[in-house]
């Protein structure tokens, strides 16, 4: 190998997620999505119940990830949750303890991530990520979301610049993401990790709970362009 070769551009992986529909997972995986998310809170205008989320997972072909989003739920729950979604990894989003994450997962039976929810403005230079990753250190990622009153970011964006300088862990952006800003993110946030990820809903919605093809067209296209430049 030549020691000179330029390093190849990193591949940021995208998870699209909060859908309900059979075309909407179809498009998604077509436009090259890494993983697909469903929604099993029920509170959630995108909620989808755990048989429902498996007969949409079915539609996956190898190697893209069903995510199955969580707040607060039962250990026991989650874990039948999981085991009935085939390759499932699970998202906890609400206040859920290290410990409680690792039980909700099984003990390591499944992966997991755990949503970080930063506060919006200048509140956010406050959040100490750094500490949390280490709280939070067998998650396989950290996804980093906008803190506002429900759980969920809401479509509302934190302000990126106020993360730490480098944080020991695999980050997922996510929180007010679109095509037109998601590129901007990445590049902000590559080096400051051991990889970045990126996570959307509302950015490429028709209505909550339905997708636009073009819009996740669009966003996934705006990844690659930002991937390309790097």
């Amino acid at each position: 190998m030549n020691a000179t070769a330029p390093l190849a551009a990193a591949r940021t992986r995208i998870k699209i997620c909060g859908l309900t529909r059979e075309q909407d997972v179809d498009c998604a995986v077509e436009a090259g999505a890494d993983a697909i998310g469903f929604v099993l809170y029920p509170a959630s205008p995108r909620a989808v119940t755990v048989d429902r989320a498996a007969e949409l997972a079915s539609r996956l072909p190898p190697f893209v990830t069903p995510v199955l989003l969580f707040v607060n739920e039962e250990a026991a729950r989650s874990m039948a949750a999981l085991s009935s979604v085939a390759g499932s990894m699970a998202q906890f989003h609400g206040d859920e303890s290290p410990q409680q994450c690792w039980a909700g997962a099984g003990n390591g039976t499944f992966r997991f991530m755990r949503a970080a929810r930063i506060p919006l403005g200048a509140a956010g230079a406050g959040f100490d990520l750094v500490k949390y990753a280490s709280d939070y250190s067998r998650a396989q990622a950290i996804l980093l979301d906008a803190h506002v009153e429900a759980y969920g970011g809401g479509g509302k964006a934190f302000d990126w610049s106020l993360l730490p300088p480098a944080v020991d862990a695999h980050l997922v952006l996510s929180g007010g993401l679109t095509p037109a800003n998601v590129g901007d993110g990445i590049r902000q946030l590559r080096t400051r990790c051991k990889s970045l990820s990126v996570d959307v809903s509302s950015g490429v919605e028709a209505s909550k709970g339905i997708k636009d093809a073009a819009r996740i067209r669009d966003f996934v296209a705006a990844v690659r362009a930002a991937d390309a430049s790097s």
